[in-house]
């Protein structure tokens, strides 16, 4: 089999099992396995693969026709300009998700001291820690196996966060000046209807928000400002449609400078907060 031969059989499977993008998929399969890029390709399109390659480039397509999600085959997605390490045992980063992080990075300063609450891969408490420097990060997880993939991650961008095994605030000590969360939020009834990518294979704890999709706020608000220093801040990142909901809940618990701001989807996606 020929690298073009590779990608057209790829594509095709991937297409026939309803995959989205199915081209980009044969061919980001292709490049993981073969560890080669664009340039190389076009330059060798004719040339077969290795012994070794085919195989298990096959592997690849087969698994991701059964919509298994690539970042899972290839055990990487990009984050933040970013590399993060990712298994089944944590959510894929989504670029949604860059927007908390970006306005979290407005007001990062030397020596604060920051608690990623729901942390699993790492990757918002690390890509904080690794565009702004001089702070004390606290990154806790429920999922053992979870924090051994934000550690890897954390090693992989050299920097320092202590990682705590936590449901939320159980095993939490000290304040902070900014605690960051992007809980699950799914509403029980609508998980059903997620991609099967979501649904079936990334894990339910992570998106399980309860009956209205709001459990997780409601925990993380109340009991915030036990973990706060005066003028602390919180960033949660929300669903689509929480915006006027999550905001009531932070006016209620007296959070000022409450906002909502979008994602580059103009979708509402993070609500923030001053104690």
């Amino acid at each position: 089999m020929t690298y073009r031969e590779a990608t057209d059989w790829g594509s095709r499977v991937l297409a026939q099992a309803g995959v989205a993008d199915a081209k980009l998929d044969a061919w980001l399969l292709l490049e993981t396995v073969c560890k080669i890029n664009r340039t190389f390709y076009y330059s060798h399109l004719e040339e077969e693969l290795a012994v070794e390659q085919q195989p298990e480039y096959e592997i690849a397509v087969r698994k991701r026709a059964e919509r298994i999600p690539l970042q899972y085959i290839t055990g990487e997605q990009e984050f933040m300009g970013l590399n993060f390490k990712v298994n089944s045992n944590v959510l894929v980063p989504r670029q949604d998700t860059e927007a908390l992080v970006e306005e979290a990075l407005k007001i990062c300063q030397p020596d604060m001291k920051l608690l990623d609450l729901g942390t699993g891969s790492g990757c918002i408490i690390i890509s904080l820690m690794k565009n702004a420097h001089g702070m004390e990060a606290v990154g806790s997880d429920i999922s053992k196996q979870a924090l051994l993939v934000a550690k890897e991650n954390a090693k992989l961008h050299e920097v320092e966060v202590e990682w705590i095994r936590s449901n939320l605030y159980e095993n939490i000590n000290g304040r902070f000046d900014l605690i960051v969360s992007n809980p699950p939020y799914i509403p029980q009834a609508d998980i059903l209807d997620l991609m099967p990518e979501v649904r079936d294979f990334e894990p339910v704890g992570a998106l399980d928000g309860g009956l209205d999709g709001l459990d997780f706020y409601r925990r993380i608000i109340a009991q915030s400002k036990d973990y706060l220093n005066k003028d602390g801040y919180l960033y949660l990142e929300i669903g689509y449609n929480q915006g006027p909901a999550v905001t009531n809940m932070m006016c209620a618990a007296g959070y000022r400078e409450v906002s909502v701001v979008k994602d580059l989807a103009r979708h509402e996606r993070v609500v923030k907060g001053r104690i």
